[in-house]
C-alpha cells in the first residue's frame, strides 16, 4: 500500500462537526493519525482541508490562509447563535427596503481591517472555558474584541424584500482573513442599518489553495472500495505550506537539516519562518530564524522522516 499521508480536501456537509468529518475520515482510512485544520460551525457547508499521516505536522501552518465564503445576511430579527439555527433574540421590521446602490456601499465600508466581537456561541476561550459553554448556562462574560481584515467584500445577486416577514436579504462574497466571524459580520451590516440581522445562509468556498473543485464529499470517499483508492484522492503534503517561502539545500546541508541542527542564516534571507527541501523536491523541515542568536536559523517543525 502507499504511504498514507497528504491533505484531503473534504467539502463538510451541513450538520457535522468538523470533528465529526475526523472521526469518519478514521474509519474510511483507517488510521488515528487524522486532524482538521479549523472548526467550520455545523450549519456551514464548504471546504475543510482534513491533514492524514505526516500531513498532520502542517496543520498548525493552515490555520492562516485567506478563506472564501458566499453568505446571505437577512436584516429584521436576530439570533443567539448569529446564524439561522438560533431563538429570535430581537425582531424589528422592515418597512423602507434599501437599494442594491446603498447596499453595495454598505458592504464597500467593511472592506479592510475591522473590530469583531465573537459570538457567544463560538469556540472562543475566556478564562479556560470555551464560550459556548458559557452561552448554554445563559451566563454572560466579557468577550474580547480582536482584529480581522476583509479583502473584498461583494453582493453576489439581488436584494430581496420579504413582504410578508418584513425583513431584507442579500447574498454576498467575503474573502477574509483567519479569525474572521462571518455570522458577526452579517451582524454588524445590520447593525449599521440600525437593525438586528443575522447570517441566514453559509458556505465556504476556499481556504488558502484548497477550493470546492478539488474537493471531495464523504459521500464519494464511502463509494470507493479501497483505501488506496481514497488516497488519490489526497493533495501532496507540501501543497499546505506553499505560501511559505522556499529554501533549497545541497546534499550536504541537507544531512544537517535532518539531524535538527542549527545553521548559518542564508544570506539574503529576510523570513522569519520557511520551508527546506532537498535537490530532489523533498520538504524536509520548516525552519525559522533562531529567536535568541543572531545570524542562526533552527527548525521549528521537522517534517522529514525515515518511516
Amino acid at each position: 500500500m502507499k504511504q498514507l499521508e497528504g491533505i484531503l480536501p473534504l467539502i463538510k456537509p451541513a450538520g457535522m462537526t468538523s470533528h465529526d468529518c475526523v472521526i469518519k475520515i478514521r474509519r474510511l482510512f483507517q488510521t488515528k493519525k487524522v486532524g482538521h485544520t479549523g472548526t467550520l460551525d455545523p450549519d456551514v457547508v464548504g471546504v475543510l482541508p482534513i491533514c492524514i499521516g505526516r500531513a498532520t505536522k502542517v496543520a498548525q501552518y493552515m490555520s492562516d490562509y485567506t478563506k472564501t465564503y458566499i453568505g446571505e445576511a437577512t436584516i429584521g430579527y436576530s439570533t443567539t447563535t448569529e446564524d439561522k439555527s438560533g431563538e429570535i433574540v430581537e425582531r424589528m421590521e422592515v418597512n423602507n427596503p434599501w437599494s442594491k446602490d446603498e447596499v453595495l456601499a454598505l458592504l464597500s465600508s467593511f472592506k479592510g481591517e475591522i473590530t469583531q466581537v465573537p459570538p457567544m456561541y463560538s469556540a472562543v476561550k475566556v478564562n479556560g472555558k470555551k464560550l459556548y459553554e458559557y452561552a448554554r448556562k445563559n451566563q454572560t462574560v466579557e468577550r474580547p474584541k480582536r482584529q480581522v481584515t476583509i479583502f473584498e467584500l461583494d453582493l453576489m445577486g439581488d436584494v430581496t424584500y420579504n413582504e410578508g416577514m418584513k425583513t431584507f436579504s442579500f447574498p454576498f462574497k467575503v474573502i477574509c482573513s483567519k479569525g474572521t466571524y462571518v455570522r458577526t459580520l452579517a451582524v454588524d451590516l445590520g447593525k449599521t442599518l440600525g437593525f438586528p440581522a443575522h447570517m441566514s445562509a453559509l458556505k465556504r468556498t476556499a481556504s488558502g489553495p484548497y477550493t470546492t473543485e478539488v474537493c471531495t464529499t464523504l459521500e464519494e470517499l464511502e463509494a470507493l472500495e479501497s483505501i488506496d483508492a481514497r488516497m488519490d484522492k489526497l493533495r501532496p503534503l507540501d501543497e499546505a505550506v506553499q505560501h511559505l517561502p522556499k529554501l533549497i539545500v545541497d546534499h550536504t546541508v541537507e544531512q544537517l537539516i535532518k539531524y535538527g541542527s542549527v545553521l548559518p542564516e542564508e544570506k539574503g534571507l529576510d523570513e522569519l519562518r520557511f520551508t527546506v527541501y532537498n535537490e530532489q523536491g523533498e520538504c524536509l523541515a520548516i525552519y525559522q530564524k533562531h529567536p535568541t542568536k543572531p545570524g542562526l536559523i533552527k527548525p521549528e517543525k521537522m517534517i522529514w522522516t525515515t518511516s
